[in-house]
């Protein structure tokens, strides 16, 4: 089973960022979302992250909230995220969970994580979990040996980064922008900053995200962190899509275009 740190390796081997793609379990169906990620894995994708999907979203912008929405609707509950990741593991990307934290909560710390572990995810991504409030999170996912992954913004002060990073592991997820997420016609001039705050202050990958949504973003950034993180550019694709099969090879040009813009920082 492929970890974080085998698939950072690998795309550092490469000299080359690491592609981290987003999509909402259950979205539009359990299904084929698991058909949707596979395509964009097949494009180029590393590490995937599961999104669990939730009915009050602080980050969200308008097209997760609408895919999450639809995921609800279509009955996507916890079981149905941890039975994706099962499926994505089998793709040969790496599985990651990306939620907020109380559904995390409502379902059992424990029987999350041993769940998570049971199907092959190697990490979990709570974008509104601080580090004070995660002593029992640690607990168990190091017991289940599960990645915990943190957030810091370009608002944080060197003492937030270092106090994010110490309980942080397989990355550190580098918000690019403060906001909801969501593409741009250019990523945020903060990003290489935070970037460069955060490499002075740990030794983890740093993946940067919010607002990626072209291959030629995806070498900028590239250019300078180790992983280019993207959801609602894949997402966008979907919803735009006339009918499943054409949103199959939607996410997968996508992915493959910026897989190219990774390669080509």
């Amino acid at each position: 089973m492929r970890t974080l740190a085998d698939a950072f390796a690998a795309a550092r081997d490469e000299g080359r960022a690491a592609l981290i793609g987003y999509l909402p379990a259950g979205f539009p169906t359990p299904d084929q979302a698991v058909e949707l990620i596979a395509a964009m894995v097949e494009g180029g994708v590393d590490i995937v992250e599961v999104g669990l999907p939730y009915s009050d979203p602080l980050m969200d912008g308008p097209d997760i909230q609408a895919a999450v929405n639809a995921a609800l609707a279509a009955g996507t509950t916890t079981d149905v995220v941890l039975d994706t990741v099962a499926q994505v593991a089998t793709t040969g990307a790496v599985p990651l969970v990306m939620s907020y934290w109380n559904p995390i909560e409502q379902y059992g710390l424990e029987r999350f994580a041993l769940r998570m572990a049971e199907a092959g995810g190697q990490g979990v991504i709570t974008p509104d979990l601080t580090p004070e409030e995660a002593a029992d999170w640690i607990t168990v996912t190091t017991r289940h040996e599960l990645d915990r992954i943190f957030l810091a913004a370009p608002s944080s002060t060197d003492a937030r980064i270092d106090r994010v990073a110490s309980v942080s592991s397989g990355f550190l997820y580098a918000a690019s922008t403060m906001g909801v997420t969501g593409g741009r016609t250019a990523v945020s001039s903060a990003a290489p900053e935070l970037v460069r705050r955060c490499r002075a202050i740990t030794g983890l990958p740093i993946g940067v995200g919010i607002g990626i949504s072209t291959g030629d973003q995806a070498a900028e950034v590239a250019s300078y962190a180790d992983g280019v993180i993207v959801g609602s550019a894949f997402v966008k694709r979907i919803l735009h899509a006339p009918d499943h099969a054409a949103a199959v090879v939607a996410v997968c040009d996508l992915a493959r275009e910026l897989a190219t813009g990774v390669r080509a920082s």
